[in-house]
């Protein structure tokens, strides 16, 4: 492919080093993981592209990779990325300001997997084996072998991401419901976390990823999806009041029998919830979050839209006279009585700052339900 002139050879090994300062291991890093050499500047990337330099830097921008002014620091990969996002437009499948959010979307993504992988996984894996090695020098290798495996596993979990959320979205009742659902909410959050970073800063992180994996694991194999975690806190959600729940009482239940964490209180809310590149927000997150603050420890509250929902589905009786009353007339009639999988209690309302009065409900697992 022509590019301009200016610059000539520092597209050719690694003069970009001399030219920039920069370390030529770390260069030659960057290179094995691009898999290309840099070649143009932003001006002659989007130029090659086909596409306006303004259009080129707002895509850029919302991948979250910084300004770099005419640096040629881009590769045939950067101008590729280009053109696939501008073809998408130039063909009418999306919107110039939709393709800016799938572009802003991935990079969120992926800039914290690329973190995580960073900071926790190659950290682990580059302990110099021998002395007068340097980390650099290791890594170099282990990256080589790593990823091409690693590439392939990330497409493998999109793929069946993309299929589940595919098959959600097809089952909703109409159109207005693929942006606007009915959803259970859920905020759970470690009690006393500021405090403990004051005092355990060694061990902090170490707790914080254990809090963060075992919240994922079981929102994950109990039905719901986990939307964020916040350190000390995590969001997640599902498609019904009784997944929603259960997964809160596990969190409370699972986290009460480790020593080591803190103890945890759960938030929850059932209502409409917009969506937006996988994130969820509006009154009923915010309802949700605003419980959190106020449940007791090692407690679940939630909101009576909730509690409606799971009395509605027959998860919860609406009072435990009423239960009575209906394991007396099953009794009676030589039936089996229903069987609930939670309690409610109603406690006082109270006004809740930005959202006005609330009647919040303890949840709570009926005896001899897990």
């Amino acid at each position: 492919m022509t590019v301009d002139d200016t610059g000539s050879g520092a597209d050719r090994g690694d003069p970009h080093a001399a030219d920039s300062g920069e370390d030529p291991l770390a260069l030659r890093l960057e290179q094995l993981i691009l898999g290309a050499e840099r070649r143009y500047t932003p001006f002659q990337a989007a130029r090659s592209a086909g596409v306006s330099m303004e259009l080129a830097s707002r895509f850029w921008r919302a991948m979250g990779f910084a300004d770099i002014g005419q640096a040629k620091a881009l590769t045939e990969a950067d101008v590729l990325a280009l053109r696939r996002l501008a073809g998408l437009v130039e063909a009418g499948l999306l919107s110039e300001a939709m393709a800016v959010q799938v572009a802003r979307s991935t990079g969120q993504t992926t800039a914290r997997l690329a973190e995580w992988q960073i900071d926790s996984f190659l950290e682990g894996l580059t302990e110099p084996p021998e002395p007068g090695m340097t980390r650099t020098e290791v890594t170099y290798p282990i990256v080589e072998l790593l990823l091409p495996e690693l590439e392939e596993f990330l497409v493998y979990v999109w793929r069946r991401q993309l299929a589940a959320s595919a098959g959600r979205v097809v089952q909703t009742a109409d159109d207005e419901e693929m942006v606007d659902r009915r959803l259970a909410v859920g905020f759970a959050d470690l009690v006393g976390f500021t405090r403990l970073t004051r005092r355990m800063e060694e061990e902090l992180g170490e707790l914080v990823e254990a809090f963060e994996t075992t919240a994922a694991d079981l929102v994950a194999a109990r039905g719901g999806r986990l939307i964020k975690t916040l350190g000390d806190e995590v969001l997640y959600v599902a498609d019904d009041s009784g997944t929603a729940a259960d997964i809160a009482l596990r969190l409370v239940e699972t986290m009460a029998n480790d020593e080591t964490m803190p103890e945890l209180r759960v938030g929850m809310a059932f209502g409409t919830v917009t969506t937006r590149m996988g994130d969820v927000f509006g009154t009923t997150v915010n309802l949700a979050s605003r419980l959190t603050s106020i449940a007791p420890r090692d407690a679940v509250l939630v909101d009576s839209a909730f509690a409606e929902e799971l009395i509605r589905t027959g998860e919860a009786p609406a009072s435990e006279a009423e239960a009575a009353e209906a394991a007396a007339a099953a009794e009676k009639e030589g039936e089996e009585p229903p069987t609930y999988r939670f309690a409610l209690q109603p406690m006082w309302q109270r006004p809740v700052r930005g959202l006005g009065v609330v009647e919040p409900w303890l949840l709570a697992r009926r005896t001899g339900s897990v």
